[in-house]
């Protein structure tokens, strides 16, 4: 598939966008340390309704992998750790996913599982410590176009403050892209850069990772990173030339003792390592390639 197709038809909202049909690499290069904070993992069930509403709503799913062949998938591959996500859309079922990503990581010491939670659902703070604590996962992952809430929402302060206090991140998807209106949330006129600002000021001990590098707001976005110590961002699909928001690599130069290298796999409409290989070619000096490779990874969820 043409990828200036993709550019055009995400410039013209028209979802969903297609599937690139790019060779993908057998495993990453010898020598290469890659840790995903990025993958996301699910029950079966939650799978199958999201590649759903995927391939209805944003774009194809290249590998239908479930959580045990996922992470088979990329360790094979050379990846060594995988950070792994998922996210509650209604109340009751966060607990079922805390645990079940618990198992994953302990039948698999390579996976570093976060928990989630849903805002302002009942005993929300009391999910949040089952996570942190018992659980022993090593943060909460949030979405505000699934969960409809922005980042600033007042009922998040609790499990800000929640993780702040345990010394744990929170991983929140709170870039207005991809602002598809099957999300059922206006995304483009309720998320901003702002709203971050407003946590991070509230909140000073938290550690917060923003996926997509804040999607079409990066540069406002790594401005923040000049001005809060606990903010982070993850590269998650901006590397892919799959959307036509791009970073320069003096940004990535610049900020990449503060950037995650993430894929969003399974959930990838192109080949498994196609970011990885652009990613090695930029023109980046190699202790910055290494900490946003594997370093940064290791330091927030290690």
């Amino acid at each position: 598939m043409c990828e200036g197709l993709v550019e055009s038809l995400w410039r013209n909202r028209t979802f969903p966008l297609p599937a690139l049909e790019d060779a993908e690499g057998d495993r990453l290069p010898a020598g290469m340390e890659v840790i995903d904070a990025h993958v996301h993992l699910f029950p079966p069930r939650v799978y199958e309704a999201i590649w759903r509403w995927f391939e209805a709503h944003a774009w194809p799913i290249r590998y239908r992998l479930y959580a045990e062949e996922t992470i088979q998938f990329l360790l094979e591959r050379g990846v060594q750790r995988i950070v792994g996500l998922h996210y509650s859309h209604v109340p009751d079922m966060a607990r079922t996913l805390n645990r079940y990503a618990a198992e994953l990581a302990a039948a698999h010491p390579q996976v570093w599982a976060l928990g989630t939670v849903l805002p302002g659902e009942p005993e929300a703070e009391a999910i949040v410590r089952e996570a942190l604590g018992p659980l022993g996962l090593r943060g909460i992952k949030l979405h505000c176009h699934v969960q409809k809430v922005t980042a600033d929402d007042p009922r998040l302060d609790p499990i800000y403050r929640l993780c702040a206090e345990a010394g744990r991140p929170v991983v929140i998807h709170s870039g207005r892209e991809p602002a598809s209106e099957a999300y059922g949330f206006e995304a483009r006129r309720l998320l901003s850069v702002h709203a971050m600002r407003r946590v991070l000021e509230r909140h000073p001990r938290l550690k917060v990772v923003v996926p997509h590098l804040g999607a079409d707001e990066i540069e406002a976005y790594a401005d923040l990173l000049g001005e809060f110590e606990g903010l982070w961002l993850d590269t998650t699909m901006m590397l892919a030339d799959y959307f036509p928001q791009r970073p320069a690599a003096e940004l990535l130069q610049r900020w990449g003792h503060r950037m995650l290298y993430g894929s969003d796999f399974p959930n990838l409409p192109y080949a498994w390592d196609r970011e990885l290989k652009r990613l090695n070619s930029l023109p980046l000096e190699t202790a910055t390639r290494s900490a946003l490779l594997a370093g940064n990874a290791r330091k927030l969820f290690g």
